[in-house]
């Protein structure tokens, strides 16, 4: 396990190198920095790497096999209505669990917070049973998809239009690194349990559709509401001469995500334990190396949340307003796109949902060609949100077509590619994006004069809807290279087929 370790700290390097590199660049040429806000972000970004590596290894070895294990038993499962049950109150649960739906919370102050998360939490958890029901009647992913989007545009008219960002951007907040890798899992398990030809291309859809139900429920609220803003904390910057001002930061820090966590993985915990109590799923070995997960993902998640938080989030305001307020406004475009092409590499979701994807199309679809599309998708998602920031043009005219492509994009590419795409909709917009793009877009926004509920709010919805294209665009000149669908084959984690062949 501790070379698995190393491998995965030394995957997260890869991730976040580039994007650590291209701020110390910044902050030398174009944004000067002081020499402890500097510290705070490189402290920053040594907590990422280590909590990235401990995160991936967790999700591999507990949550993971876990969603798998729920998912086949599920499957067997003869109630229809017990079946709905269990996955509402899994969506639910996870959701409520989900660190990031705690800051879109605070964003909209119009609203109470706990109102905000149970209704977000109700909303994923509707669609997660929606999935669970595609899955098991065989729907087509594609003529869910559409009627579902067609349906969210139409009620966004009804919305207050001050809202309409905010709404979109709950949908890519709160599909973050709790709820992917337990989520993608359960599907796994729920498809290779149905064993038909069509069973792998199915085990993809479901954070694509759990990631409508934050965005309906939110477009709900504000029609509920009226509220007439959704407002924003501006990140302070504490000044820091020091590096023991530097260390105190960030274990001041330390405590308040260690408990936020905490709450946020003890209900999933819970499942694990009263689903081994009521299936005796696992044997001891099992138990015992999934509760080393569970210990390696809490541990993972304090350090990457403290390490954006505290060092990443400062610096992408910092960055934002020193760009907006010079005559040099125009650079937030070019920087917007290496920023979004490198940054969505370090995001701890994406690396869990790119092996995911490698695993289960048999090396089709892998690793290296889903960071290419995404990284080119977020890329030019980040370009198209710095110029709204610049310009101030309203979201609608880049969501309407972007969604029209997307959905026009599944009549043309294998069934495979579309769950994928939209799956990694929902997994690209995390907390890297939340916690470092908007500050930027915000930042720059602020120094600007624009309006920052309107103009750069939306920019977690647009790094949303990139993959949905590139992906699929991907998904084209892959068929027509090969001219053969390609055929996934549904594998489960060594785990899984351990328990199946012991069986």
């Amino acid at each position: 396990m501790n070379e698995k370790l190393k491998e995965k700290i030394k995957e997260s390097l890869a991730s976040v190198l580039p994007i650590t590199a291209i701020v110390l660049l910044l902050s030398i040429t174009i944004v000067p920095m002081e020499v402890g806000t500097l510290m705070l972000f490189l402290t920053g970004a040594v907590l990422l790497i280590v909590g990235m590596g401990f995160f991936q290894l967790g999700a591999e070895i507990a949550m993971t096999p876990l969603g798998q294990g729920v998912g086949g038993r599920l499957v067997k499962s003869k109630s229809i209505l017990w079946i709905a049950a269990v996955c509402f109150a899994m969506g639910a649960i996870i959701t409520i669990s989900e660190p990031d739906l705690q800051v879109l919370a605070n964003q909209v102050a119009s609203i109470p917070n706990q109102v905000l998360i149970w209704t977000v939490a109700t909303g994923v958890g509707v669609f997660t049973t929606i999935a669970v029901l595609r899955i098991l009647f065989k729907i087509s992913l594609a003529k869910m998809l559409t009627v579902l989007y067609v349906l969210l545009f139409l009620l966004s008219f009804f919305a207050p239009s001050e809202f309409i960002a905010v709404a979109f951007d709950a949908g890519g907040v709160t599909t973050g690194p709790m709820t992917v890798p337990f989520i993608m899992a359960l599907g796994v398990g729920l498809s290779a349990a149905r064993s038909d030809k069509d069973g792998a291309n199915d085990s993809f859809g479901f954070i694509a559709l759990c990631s409508i139900g934050p965005i309906l429920m939110v477009l709900l609220l504000g029609i509920f509401y009226h509220p007439t803003d959704a407002v924003y904390e501006a990140v302070k910057i504490t000044p820091v001469h020091t590096t023991h001002d530097v260390a105190m930061q960030f274990l001041l820090a330390i405590p308040q995500y260690a408990k936020e966590v905490l709450i946020s993985i003890l209900p999933v915990a819970g499942v694990f334990i009263l689903f081994q109590l009521f299936s005796r799923h696992y044997h001891k070995r099992q138990v015992f190396r999934m509760s080393v997960g569970f210990l390696y993902t809490y541990l993972g998640l304090v350090l990457f949340l403290t390490g954006v938080n505290v060092g990443f989030a400062p610096v992408g305001s910092l960055l934002g307003s020193g760009l907006g307020e010079g005559n040099l406004k125009w650079l937030l475009i070019p920087i917007g796109i290496l920023i979004g092409y490198y940054i969505v590499k370090a995001e701890p979701a994406v690396q869990v949902l790119n092996e995911q994807v490698e695993d289960l199309t048999g090396g089709t679809v892998s690793r290296g060609m889903m960071n290419a599309a995404l990284s080119i998708g977020v890329a030019c998602a980040v370009a198209l949100a710095m110029v709204r920031v610049l310009t101030g043009i309203s979201i609608y005219w880049v969501l309407i077509p972007g969604y029209i492509l997307a959905l026009v994009l599944c009549r043309f590419v294998p069934p495979v590619f579309i769950g994928i795409a939209f799956d990694s909709g929902g997994v690209a917009s995390g907390p890297m994006t939340s916690t470092f793009l908007l500050p930027l877009a915000m930042g720059a926004c602020t120094a600007i004069g624009g309006n920052v509920v309107s103009d750069a709010f939306g920019i977690v919805a647009l790094v949303a809807l990139a993959p949905l294209i590139a992906i699929q665009i991907m998904g084209l000149v892959y068929a027509h290279k090969s001219k053969t669908v390609p055929q996934p084959s549904a594998q489960l984690s060594d785990d899984i087929v351990i328990e199946l062949e012991e069986e």
